[in-house]
């Protein structure tokens, strides 16, 4: 049912009525509501998060309405290669085999690949993972999956679409590690501390960015202004203070910088 409802909405967000047809087209932004707390949606259901608010702030500075285009993970390069929305904003990672037929912005996030297990679980670190009989957890359409083929071949891979199955699989024991992004993995730990661990030392440090059409030069050229200005003007700092505080500490009691500085 939730997929249902992720396939079918479509926000508009913007402090007028939908544009008159002669003016600006809205910014189609295409994302998947499901990774707080970047993409996520309050408690009256509407979007939310640090994706949310990057998006709004885009937009705002283009004189452009917001059209938020939400949709599973694994459709967003398809809607993007074929028109149906401008850019993904949706903790997407910028990637070489990603650059083969779509172009990114400059990264707005750094981040690392980290583990989630159990709180009594043997695996201390991706050394006790490439063996026969390990189960690793990843989420489909994401750098993970590739890690783990490449990493641990040995190991037996399972694709789920959500982090609360992810995280399902690991405090039932079915999967011996969860490997996604350090920001979810820790907040996926602080919610379930009793049962899980999160080894947050990164895998492989990554970088988000807005993914467009690679003959959108105009627009890419617009989106590497705005981060630079919004960075430079304290937005991210902001961003930060209000969705990541808690994180933020962690990260820090762990040595582990911070994603958004």
């Amino acid at each position: 049912m939730k997929n249902i409802f992720l396939l079918g909405i479509t926000v508009l967000l913007c402090a007028c009525n939908p544009k008159p047809t002669d003016g600006p087209a809205p910014l189609r932004v295409g994302m998947e509501l499901s990774t707080p707390p970047f993409e996520m949606v309050d408690r009256a259901g509407n979007p939310d998060g640090i994706g949310v608010r990057l998006a709004e702030a885009l937009a705002k500075q283009l004189q452009r309405p917001l059209d938020i285009q939400v949709m599973a993970f694994k459709g967003l390069e398809t809607a993007l290669k074929t028109g149906k929305i401008d850019i993904v904003l949706s903790s997407m990672t910028d990637t070489p085999k990603r650059r083969e037929s779509i172009d990114f912005s400059d990264a707005y996030c750094k981040i690392g690949l980290a583990l989630l297990v159990a709180k009594d679980s043997n695996v201390q670190g991706p050394a006790n993972l490439n063996q026969p009989g390990r189960k690793i957890v990843a989420r489909l359409g994401t750098t993970a999956v590739d890690y783990v083929k490449n990493h641990f071949p040995k190991a037996e891979l399972v694709l789920l679409d959500q982090n609360a199955a992810c995280l399902l699989e690991v405090t039932q024991k079915k999967a011996d590690a969860f490997i996604y992004d350090q920001l979810s993995i820790l907040k996926l730990h602080l919610a379930q501390a009793e049962n899980t661990r999160a080894l947050l030392d990164p895998l492989q440090t990554e970088s988000w960015a807005m993914a467009l059409r690679k003959d959108d030069g105009k627009l890419k050229e617009q989106i590497n202004t705005f981060l630079k200005d919004f960075r430079a003007n304290g937005g991210m700092d902001a961003l930060g203070e209000k969705y990541l505080k808690v994180e933020k500490t962690a990260l820090k009691e762990r040595s582990v910088p911070f994603v958004l500085e």
